[in-house]
């Protein structure tokens, strides 16, 4: 007798989400999404897909063919606000030894093509969820819906953002705090040429608690953005145009005035950053979490989409090689619980220090970045960059949980 195929509900149709209805489908489930959203649109700004989150896809025969939609990233410099050199980052020996390129990318073009490899999988718009029975008549989950309708399966997998609805039913009653950075982001894409704006190049510049950042999209699209420390009640409310940002980055570098100065002042979006506390339990039965939803994090690493891309690999091989869901479901947390901590920690901690204003540490942070043995520094980043593999938890020790 032929075994029916299990069914993955994954409920968020961004970069976590999609990329896992691309892996679990290519597990062997079936896979319905559900988005919010009234439509698919990605905000006009870019990331960055790291070597370890390509290394993740490559591992389940995953080709988005990132390195034509993107730029391969070629240099990583770190400079002052007035464009003098602090230290050039070795991202390019790193990826060359790994043998996995980095590549810097918008997040239209990142999500055109997790839709195009997501083809034939159902995407349903406008469909907000409320709330999940996770043991309804016959077995498996069923999600409710705003609008009335339920979605019925065998597994679900919450990948719906820092605010996610399937995540505050786990996590119970009450508001769950987030925790501001202490600073807003200013996040544009322009067309742009300069002579210090090379093929491949990610130069940020730090002030007194301000940073700026140039990045390479390739085809001469340049991506940038800006912080300035800021109580949490204006980031989160803020009602300033480009004039402002203009004025806060007066007197630095040419390039990032030039920057500043050819965006159109509709194109520039200001986001409030923060994260959440680490949550130690990211589901419970058939359900789990993923992305945002389990673990948001500050933006200094440029590791928040890589991560969940790489939950959504782990998740799958999991999945694939497990009869047993719930078995399956709390192994791939175990794996990722870690890594992904530490990814929340280092993130929050380069944040502050980066974004220091105390006129003895901003030189002390300077000097650091300027004198850390280039091996130390490998070490570092390399971890970052290159993806834990195929490791895997002894399947009884989860049994009944």
């Amino acid at each position: 007798m032929t075994q029916a195929r299990r069914k993955a509900i994954v409920i968020g149709a961004g970069i976590g989400g999609l990329t896992a209805a691309v892996a679990l489908r290519r597990a062997g489930l079936d896979v319905e999404v559900y988005e919010r959203a009234a439509e698919l649109g990605a905000a006009g700004s870019g990331l960055s897909v790291m070597s370890n989150a390509l290394a993740a896809l490559d591992s389940a025969g995953i080709d988005l063919g990132l390195e034509k939609r993107g730029q391969v990233l070629e240099s990583y410099r770190v400079k002052t606000l007035r464009g003098r050199l602090i230290r050039e980052f070795p991202f390019p020996e790193i990826i060359g030894r790994l043998g996995v390129p980095s590549v810097l990318i918008t997040r239209s073009a990142l999500q055109a093509a997790l839709l195009e490899a997501a083809e034939g999988i159902p995407v349903v718009l406008g469909a907000q969820a409320e709330r999940f029975d996770p043991d309804p008549p016959g077995g498996g989950v069923s999600v409710h819906f705003t609008d009335g309708t339920r979605a019925d399966g065998d597994v679900l997998i919450g990948a719906d953002g820092f605010n996610s609805a399937v995540r505050r039913q786990l996590t119970g009653p009450g508001d769950e705090p987030s925790q501001d950075s202490g600073y807003i982001c200013w996040l544009a894409l322009v067309p742009f040429e300069h002579p210090n704006f090379t093929p491949g190049s990610v130069t940020h510049f730090w002030g007194s608690g301000q940073r700026f950042g140039l990045v390479d999209m390739g085809d001469g699209t340049l991506y940038w953005w800006g912080t300035k420390n800021m109580p949490t009640e204006e980031s989160h409310d803020w009602q300033g145009g480009k004039e402002d940002v203009r004025r806060a980055f007066a007197g630095w570098a040419e390039e990032v005035q030039q920057a500043i100065a050819q965006t159109p002042q509709e194109s520039i979006l200001a986001v409030p950053s923060r994260d959440r506390a680490f949550l130690e339990h990211w589901g419970r039965g058939p359900v789990t979490l993923l992305g945002d939803a389990a673990h948001p994090m500050l933006t200094s690493l440029g590791q928040g989409s890589c991560m969940a891309i790489e939950d959504a690999v782990v998740l799958a091989r999991h999945l694939a090689g497990s009869s047993d869901n719930t078995v399956a479901l709390r192994r791939y947390e175990d794996e990722r619980r870690e890594r992904t901590r530490g990814m929340v920690a280092a993130s929050r901690s380069i944040s502050t220090f980066e974004q220091s204003v105390n006129p003895v540490r901003r030189p002390v942070r300077d000097a650091y970045f300027r004198f850390l043995p280039t091996g130390r520094l490998t070490a570092i980043l390399e971890g970052a960059l290159t993806f834990p593999g195929n490791r895997t938890a002894p399947e009884d020790a989860h049994a009944g949980r």
